[in-house]
């Protein structure tokens, strides 16, 4: 698995891949490209990535940002037809007890 992003740092261990254990129950798996749709969906379903926090370390995500999404909010934006792409050869193999390969691929980046 190749890194996801650096700038803004991601992950649940904040290594820059979207590396899980059986910590990460929120299953941060999901290499996400975000765009200014998904940006804002994410944000009326409760999950505002784009504020920055910088209390927290957390700079704020802007369209282009690579971002290790949770699985269960990659699926539940695919499903209300907001899925940002993804690149897959960043995205963790946990991801596919959430979604099968097949979708994954069709929303993902050129490699």
């Amino acid at each position: 698995m190749k890194p996801c992003s650096e700038r803004p740092l991601t992950g649940f261990f904040r290594d820059g891949c979207c590396n899980t254990s059986p910590a990460d129950q929120g299953a941060h798996t999901v290499c996400a490209v975000m765009t200014a749709e998904f940006l804002a969906y994410s944000k009326l379903a409760g999950n505002d990535l784009s504020t920055p926090h910088p209390e927290f370390g957390f700079p704020g995500l802007k369209p282009g940002d690579n971002w290790c999404l949770c699985a269960a909010r990659w699926v539940q934006a695919y499903e209300a037809g907001h899925a940002p792409r993804l690149d897959l050869e960043s995205t963790h193999e946990r991801t596919l007890e959430f979604v099968p390969l097949a979708v994954l691929q069709r929303f993902a980046i050129p490699g």
